[in-house]
């Protein structure tokens, strides 16, 4: 059992992996597009950047959903393990008993960081998540400004 689930879990993190470097190279090769003044449509260019933008969210809220504690599984047999998001609810475990958050947690803390560009209402506590974080920002700051910008302008 721990051998394949060590497995599973080396092999969810290499597929999150090829998604978030393909994801950034949909990046790269779209600021490239773009400074190089390929010919494009504001709707094609808009169509783009919101694919690109969920897909950093998603991508994003899979990383957050395998490295905290460990992983899922991980969390759910120690859920004493060390935090590497805070979440509001972990405050006050005695309001919130046998709380443990769940991927929709960590999809909504992906989201609020891509659209804020910082966290919200979940602290990142170690150097990793907040590497991640940061990275996920700076797809999004990309994505939504240099992107988003010339697609409406050509727009207009």
């Amino acid at each position: 059992h721990t051998i394949r689930t060590l497995l599973r879990r080396r092999m969810a993190v290499a597929l999150i992996a090829i998604i978030n470097a393909a994801n950034v190279l949909s990046v790269v090769l779209l600021v490239r597009f773009i400074i190089d003044g390929g010919k494009a449509t504001g709707h094609e260019l808009v169509l783009a950047s919101i694919n690109i933008w969920w897909t950093n969210i998603l991508v994003f809220a899979l990383w957050f959903w395998e490295i905290d504690r460990g992983g899922p599984d991980r969390r759910a047999r120690d859920p004493d393990a060390p935090a590497d998001f805070w979440f509001p609810h972990m405050s006050e475990p005695a309001a919130h008993p046998g709380w443990a958050p769940n991927f929709v947690d960590y999809l909504y803390l992906s989201y609020t960081n891509s659209t804020a560009l910082s966290p919200t209402d979940t602290m990142p506590m170690t150097t990793r998540v907040k590497l991640l974080m940061m990275g996920q920002s700076i797809t999004s700051l990309i994505t939504v400004l240099l992107v988003a910008s010339r697609a409406v302008n050509i727009l207009h």
